[in-house]
């Protein structure tokens, strides 16, 4: 029996504990719960997918139109006879050659959708980006606070041996006085603190979507050290997998392919048309007609013309055949300049994106030269508190040998916790400055250090090699 209960017990802990890490969350995971919970990238990804399918609709252009008319003329004469006539006819009009336009078309619509995607792309990483510059300004708010009010439990225990001192007469009344500013002032501190982290609570809630903010399963780190890959390799991948360079190279291609489509203006377009119909006075329709026939258009800025012919026969025995020519003279001259428009701002983007490359490899540098000198000033914050908590025990054998007062000792113990804040601070900004590499790097929060660590050991494989 008591097997059983102690069974029984052991499995609700375990319960207990995979539900408490069920409602933890990590910075990935707030940053995808973020992008889920944004209402405008849903309406937008909505709004994108029904021009998906616009444009797949969009291939009822290469297939063959079909009308169908139906006419039915009544005219009551009062000299001569009635008539009753029926007509049905289906006409058909197909493209047969448009040297590539259509093609060509398309293609830039398939690219416009393309870059649409980027762009919400790019707003579902501010949107997390956003979530994840919550997460990291509450666990700062949340280590500050923990710190403060650890430093106000021990300033208030000093101030307590301090009042006794002074009703001995071992300390100045005018030392308690200061004390209790001390502590007056850490108080309000401590407050305005907890003011504002509720506030930033509510908010990283209110960008999850969800009412109560879960458990961080991320935490502050002081002494964890960053991991950076080579500067080669990062550049090398920020030339290859950076969303701006990606989206600029993506400007290239549709300019490339809007030249292209403004270079085959004067192929002629080839069509094919075609019609059937029956017509009489009453039903069985005896009588019918049909015509085949191509028809030849030109177009550019200087001429515009159309040229078709064709052929048919009727159900009489007649045959009947057309020939038509209309041309527009000079129609629309200012078109001839768009396709040297369209080739200097190919050229421009061309020479953006030169720039842009350029400016990304500096970037990536002083990007990675960010987090080393963030990675130096946590070292020095964490040697600080290190110093610091020195001095204190100093302090504190002064202290006793009667050198200073109690209320320099506890000025000394509020030196500490400042220099405690620092290193927390220092910290986050090396979180900071690491999350800004691994935007450049197109990585996922957390990543950098596996691709750091992954990227060195093929390093010195290579070098071992």
């Amino acid at each position: 029996m008591k097997i059983a209960v102690l069974l029984a017990l052991l499995l609700l802990c375990a319960n207990l504990a995979g539900d408490e890490s069920a409602h933890s969350i990590t910075f990935a995971q707030a940053a995808e719960r973020a992008v889920s919970a944004s209402i405008d990238l849903r309406s937008e990804h909505r709004a994108l997918q029904i021009r998906e399918n616009a444009w797949v609709l969009g291939l009822r252009s290469f297939f063959p139109r079909l009308n169908l008319s139906v006419q039915e003329n009544d005219r009551l004469q009062e000299i001569g006879p009635d008539s009753f006539m029926k007509n049905y006819s289906v006409t058909m009009d197909q493209l047969l050659f448009d040297g590539g336009r259509l093609v060509m078309s398309r293609r830039l619509e398939r690219m416009e959708l393309d870059m649409s995607g980027s762009r919400l792309e790019r707003m579902a990483d501010e949107i997390a980006e956003a979530a994840l510059f919550a997460y990291r300004s509450v666990l700062s708010a949340r280590t500050i606070l923990a710190i403060r009010e650890t430093a106000l439990e021990s300033l208030e225990g000093q101030f307590a041996v301090l009042e006794r001192e002074v009703e001995l007469g071992l300390a100045l009344p005018l030392d308690l006085a200061e004390a209790e500013l001390t502590l007056a002032q850490a108080r309000m501190e401590i407050m305005l603190l907890h003011t504002d982290l509720t506030e930033m609570e509510h908010q990283f809630a209110d960008l999850l979507g969800l009412d109560v903010l879960p458990e961080l399963a991320e935490q502050i780190d002081i002494n964890r050290s960053t991991q950076l890959p080579s500067p080669q390799v990062s550049i090398i991948l920020a030339g290859e997998r950076n969303p701006d360079l990606a989206e600029a190279r993506f400007s290239i291609v549709r300019r490339q392919a809007e030249y292209r489509f403004a270079s085959r203006t004067w192929i002629p377009t080839l069509r094919l048309n075609g019609s059937f119909g029956l017509s009489g006075q009453q039903y069985p329709l005896t009588r019918y007609i049909w015509s085949v026939g191509l028809s030849i258009e030109f177009a550019s800025p200087w001429l515009n013309n159309t040229f078709a012919v064709q052929a048919g026969r009727e159900s009489s025995g007649d045959q009947t055949a057309l020939l038509h020519n209309n041309a527009s003279l000079v129609p629309d001259p200012v078109a001839s300049l768009g396709k040297r428009q369209i080739r200097l701002l190919l050229d421009l983007e061309r020479e953006k994106y030169s720039l842009a490359f350029e400016y990304t490899g500096r970037f990536t540098q002083r990007a990675l030269e960010r987090c080393m000198f963030a990675d130096r000033r946590r070292s020095f914050a964490v040697e600080a508190i290190r110093v610091a908590a020195q001095r204190y025990n100093l302090e504190e054998i002064r202290l006793n040998l009667g050198q200073i007062t109690r209320l320099e000792l506890m000025q000394a113990y509020i030196d500490c916790t400042e220099k405690e804040i620092l290193a927390v601070e220092s910290a986050i900004a090396l979180m900071n400055a690491e999350r800004e590499l691994e935007r450049i790097l197109d990585l996922r929060p957390g990543e950098l250090s596996a691709f750091a660590q992954s990227t060195n050991l093929q390093a010195a494989g290579g070098d071992i090699l």
